[in-house]
């Protein structure tokens, strides 16, 4: 009988692809219960296996991706403004005048806070409320049309976990660069300590939406084979290293994953109370652990997300 050919790495394109593990979804949405993933034995990145295009897209409105109730949303509203600043912190030098292009620029918040800093702004996000800013283009990044070397930084912000094709997002993105323009790309990291602790139940072990799931090693050879030089890697993601690692521990003591995450969403069908109380009533000491944690893996080098700057390579 005949060997199928093993199925290249979406990351690193290695020919080294395999089944690897099953995960349960916590969205009750979804089309079915648990979904299965594959990954790659030479660089570590993993893939969804078996998500639709339609589910996927209906899943990023309402759930997880609901806005918290109006008291929640003001309560987390300083955790957001400390996400602010360390990501415009982690962007580097934008000066002025810079054109800025956002692939997935979700509710437009990052281009509002690089517009009040006089820069040049520009969106690409498929769920973007019409008319909502006309800075923004309502499309997939796989159809909105990029003005080639247009831009002095394009940011590409926990977006490419979401895509079936990372590389063809990236390589639009690498063709819209100046000269001496610079990438910036963050993703959710496979390899950090607290997917390590979590197991099945890390947090941002979300499918299915999220349909890649990088380590560094991946996430560096995908901007290599897109025609991208890495000069800088770091992780400091403050709201989402933070948020990952706590809800993870608390996920070592509850049945169901994320109930302290989805209560805050209102979203609590077919959680037991006894997972809503444990988490209620260790939900301060995980915050605590949580950040001590994760201040101890970035000291590592295993946080919870990866922040990696990139430029065009020289033909």
């Amino acid at each position: 009988m005949a060997v199928a050919a093993a199925e290249a790495c979406v990351a690193c394109g290695a020919a080294e692809v395999r089944p690897w593990r099953s995960v349960r979804t916590f969205d009750t949405r979804s089309e079915r219960p648990v979904y299965a993933l594959r990954r790659c034995a030479r660089c570590g990145t993993a893939t969804t296996e078996a998500r639709g295009a339609a589910e996927a897209g209906r899943l990023h409105r309402g759930g997880a991706y609901a806005r918290p109730r109006p008291a929640v949303d003001r309560a987390l509203e300083p955790l957001r403004r400390l996400g602010d600043r360390t990501l415009l912190a982690s962007l580097g030098e934008v000066g002025p005048g810079a054109t800025v292009l956002e692939l997935g620029s979700g509710d437009g918040r990052l281009l509002e806070l690089l517009r009040a800093r006089g820069c040049v702004v520009r969106g690409v996000e498929p769920f973007a409320e019409p008319l909502a800013d006309e800075a923004v283009t309502r499309a997939r990044l796989e159809d909105a049309e990029l003005e080639t070397e247009s831009a002095d930084l394009v940011v590409l912000w926990h977006v490419l976990e979401h895509l079936d094709d990372p590389a063809a997002a990236v390589a639009r993105a690498a063709g819209a660069l100046r000269p001496g323009g610079r990438l910036v790309v963050s993703v959710l990291s496979l390899d950090s300590l607290q997917a390590r602790i979590g197991g099945e139940r890390w947090f941002h072990l979300d499918v299915p939406r999220h349909a890649v799931h990088f380590t560094r090693p991946g996430l560096v050879a995908l901007l290599g084979r897109c025609g991208l030089d890495v000069v800088r890697v770091g992780g400091l993601v403050v709201d989402q290293n933070l948020l990952g690692m706590t809800q993870t521990l608390l996920n070592r003591l509850t049945g169901e994953r994320n109930v302290a995450f989805r209560a805050l969403k209102g979203d609590r069908a077919g959680v037991p109370r006894r997972d809503l109380l444990l988490s209620a009533l260790a939900a301060a000491p995980a915050a605590l652990g949580g950040t001590l944690a994760e201040a101890a893996a970035v000291l590592s080098g295993r946080p919870g997300s990866l922040v990696v700057h990139a430029v065009r390579r020289e033909a």
